[in-house]
């Protein structure tokens, strides 16, 4: 009767502690007992049928059809951009536990790190925001959207800007004028590829001009994102890391200057840090939004096109050098160069 109860004891432990382990000490626990086996087994299938952790409203599950034995990509997810210098991230975060406790009350319980979409600036006192018709930018001040363009190594070439509602208007997260605040709305899946490695995939149909995600991650200054961009280039270049670096920068209506805005993904993001370069342009477009009342703009991902179930989303990086080494691309576009756009820090 001990050996139950020490074995029942053990397992509750492990399905406590287990979750917060990342995939190294996740497998020295496994070797430790059958028990802990077990438990560690249960950790790594619940990761897999989930990248978002519950924290979306759809299931993003890792499928692997290549079976190198590794089932999912490990990071820590945000549903928004974070302050990586004001809020720090923090070290661990759990990941595969009992999925009964984790369940979602309402929108303020998915925000996992503190968003940076906060300022002191003006907002609207609308109640009901008015929704937006052909021609018309409706009464509400905050849906004006202001034509302008950006550029990144990473993100493209010039497009439109976008402004909706903020914290400091009186709306709710329902709003008509917050369509890229609520988070992931599409299906989609995580598939590997020999070659590509993780990409993101369609799991419906996505008509163009649908949102898909937001490209989260941790907001850094230039120094910072340089220093991170040298150690992930030598990391890359031995295969032992995939970096999610983007570099965008958008030139002020003066033409004199740019904002630069560095977004690491790297170690902190949501499932848009899966998404792979195309020579071509890929199927999404990527828009510059921003929220009244905040300093810096978020990344966001619209379809450029009608995509079908299945099919992998892709955006441009940018241009590739070919009078540099870099690494090599295989989007297997007509017009791939073979080589991937790297950013010039």
């Amino acid at each position: 009767m001990r050996r139950t109860r020490g074995g029942a004891d053990l397992r509750q432990w492990a399905e406590l502690v287990l979750p917060w382990l990342p995939p190294p000490d996740l497998a020295a626990a496994a070797s430790t007992c059958k028990a802990l086996s077990r438990v560690a087994k249960s950790v790594s299938s619940r990761r897999a049928s989930d990248a978002t952790r519950g924290l979306e409203r759809h299931s993003i599950p890792f499928l692997d059809p290549t079976g190198d034995g590794q089932p999912y990509s490990y990071f820590l997810y945000t549903r928004f951009p974070v302050l990586a210098l004001s809020s720090p991230a923090p070290s661990a975060q759990p990941w595969g536990g009992d999925p009964d406790k984790n369940r979602i009350l309402d929108a303020s319980s998915l925000a996992v790190f503190a968003s940076p979409i906060t300022g002191s600036g003006a907002g609207c006192g609308c109640n009901v925001c008015a929704p937006l018709a052909v021609g018309d930018y409706g009464r509400c001040p905050c849906s004006s959207p202001k034509m302008g363009s950006f550029s990144s190594s990473n993100a493209g070439n010039g497009t439109d800007l976008m402004t909706e509602c903020g914290t400091n208007c009186s709306c709710g997260v329902e709003c008509v004028n917050r369509l890229t605040q609520r988070g992931v709305s599409v299906k989609l899946r995580i598939v590997k590829d020999r070659n590509r490695g993780w990409g993101l995939h369609a799991a419906q149909v996505i008509h163009r001009g649908q949102f898909v995600c937001e490209y989260a991650g941790e907001f850094l200054t230039t120094e910072e994102a340089r220093k991170r961009q040298r150690t992930y280039d030598e990391l890359a270049c031995g295969g032992r890391l995939h970096p999610a670096l983007l570099v965008v920068r958008e030139h002020l209506p003066s033409g004199k200057a740019c904002l630069r805005v560095n977004i690491d993904a790297t170690k902190v993001g949501n499932i848009a840090r899966f998404v792979n370069h195309s020579c071509d342009g890929g199927n999404l477009s990527t828009v510059l939004v921003r929220n009244s009342g905040s300093l810096l703009p978020r990344l966001c991902f619209f379809a450029a096109k009608d995509v079908v179930d299945g099919e992998e989303l892709t955006f441009s990086y940018g241009v590739a050098d070919l009078t540099k080494q870099g690494l090599p691309c295989f989007c297997g576009s007509s017009c791939c160069v073979g080589r991937l756009p790297s950013e010039e820090t």
